[in-house]
């Protein structure tokens, strides 16, 4: 049997008596390895220092991954939907490891064209399939549970830079003896860059790779044992009819979920983008000294990171119990809270400032796992991996509007380094303006149409392109 034969969707069904909960780790291989984008910061003065350039233009290649994971999700959702999780975990792995061989030609040549090129584009188009990949998979493995499902996988996104972020830290000392990882300012140099991305391109394709051997689809007439499908119909906005992703797309609430997760994450980035400067600038005296450390100031980085990781994960299994709508409007309505508390008094104390952050981060994180079940429950599983793919763009254009918000208002009050916690108080009011256009969205959203289900599609049947 052929190696492509083997990556076949018929290839990957599961047998009689196969273990659900082997899914979830095979799906955490791959989010954890992509969720390394979150990591980007570790070597961000190390590359300013060896292309020479300013911090926009190294910033651009996160932004560049960000937009092309939101495309590649949109474009390629519905090829991962007929071609099923294991041969789309190998082509996001191919992508992902390439991104960083094409990134390190980049930064060996000192083109930094080529690292746009490759962890920008080659490496976004590796998250956007690998993010996707699994989410179809694991809401059919568990249709009685699928907000603790995908929670337990999308964590892995949000927890990828707890691993990342230390373990390139050490990679880089070992490299470049003049590196000191505990000195923020530290630099290493070109070639030490050149071999940090060359081993994680090949450790991550390895660990990515148990994800692509262990995954597999139930079969058309498997159910969890006890579960009543017809049980689901009776809670709020869930449906046992399917919608494919080209009629979803023309539904109301489609896009009205689209202005909730764009609110969602836009909020989410403007205190994720600025963290470590945010928690110095908010206890800066009169004598333009900060009583937070720089030291102390990426261990609130770390913070935020497993706040971030056990949102995904908590939010969405609670979103089991309670429905989908209800637990977004806790992330949005307490949302608007915690920012208007931030602005107002969380200057107060460190333990508070850090407490709101770290809330409004298990939010963010929350929104992410939550969204695949949403849309199970509104449109059903036939294409729902390709309908979450097209969501994604909502968080592709977040990623571009939450730090152009922050960092627009940062710009008017003062330079970096100078700056109090007043000078954050309009860019944290106009998030609570924002959060509650995605408030009052999700109170809109309705079932979908009868006219725009399909005519007869079984729980788990193989879509048609």
């Amino acid at each position: 049997m052929s190696l492509l034969s083997v990556l076949d969707r018929r290839h990957t069904i599961a047998p009689p008596g196969f273990n659900r909960w082997l899914i979830p780790p095979a799906a955490l291989a791959v989010h954890l390895c992509i969720g390394q984008v979150y990591a980007t910061s570790v070597y961000k003065n190390s590359f300013i220092a060896h292309f020479g350039t300013g911090q926009t233009a190294i910033g651009v290649i996160f932004s560049i991954a960000i937009v092309m994971l939101g495309l590649s999700a949109a474009v390629g959702g519905t090829w991962v939907e007929k071609n099923g999780p294991r041969k789309a975990m190998f082509v996001s792995a191919s992508f992902w490891a390439t991104g960083f061989g094409v990134g390190a030609l980049g930064i060996a040549t000192t083109q930094l064209w080529l690292v746009y090129l490759g962890y920008g584009v080659l490496g976004g188009i590796g998250l956007g399939i690998g993010y996707i990949s699994p989410v179809s998979t694991l809401i059919k493995w568990f249709p009685d549970r699928p907000g603790l499902a995908t929670g337990l996988a999308i964590m892995g996104f949000g927890g990828g830079a707890l691993i990342a972020s230390p373990a390139s830290r050490q990679l880089l000392s070992f490299y470049d003896s003049g590196y000191d990882p505990s000195v923020s300012t530290s630099v290493a140099d070109g070639h030490a860059l050149v071999l940090l991305f060359l081993t994680l391109g090949v450790v991550y394709f390895l660990i990515m790779m148990f994800g692509v051997a262990n995954i597999r689809v139930p079969a058309d007439d498997w159910r969890p044992d006890g579960w009543d499908p017809a049980a689901v119909a009776t809670r709020p906005l869930v449906t046992t009819a399917h919608v494919s992703a080209a009629n979803a797309i023309k539904t109301r609430s489609f896009w009205l979920l689209w202005v909730v997760l764009f609110c969602n994450v836009t909020a989410g980035i403007g205190i994720l983008e600025q963290a470590s400067p945010m928690i110095q600038d908010f206890f800066r005296g009169a004598d333009g000294k900060s009583a937070v450390s720089v030291v102390t100031a990426a261990g609130f980085v770390g913070v935020l990171s497993l706040f971030n990781m056990a949102g995904r994960f908590a939010w969405s299994s609670t979103s089991d119990l309670i429905g989908r709508r209800p637990i977004y409007m806790v992330y949005l309505g307490a949302g608007m809270l915690m920012y208007l508390l931030l602005a107002t008094v969380g200057d107060t104390t460190i333990p508070l400032f850090v407490l709101l952050a770290g809330i409004i981060l298990s939010f963010y994180g929350g929104g992410f796992a939550t969204v695949p079940a949403y849309l199970r429950d509104l449109f059903g599983t036939f294409q729902v991996g390709a309908i979450h793919g097209r969501l994604l763009t909502a968080w592709s254009a977040a990623g571009i509007a939450g730090p152009l918000i922050i960092n627009g208002f940062l710009d008017a009050e003062g330079k970096p380094g100078t700056l109090t916690s007043s000078a954050y108080q309009p860019a944290l009011f106009t998030m609570v303006g924002i959060l509650a256009v995605g408030f009052l969205a999700n109170l809109l959203i309705r079932p979908v149409p009868v006219h725009h289900h399909e005519p007869s599609v079984s729980e788990t049947k193989e879509p048609v392109a």
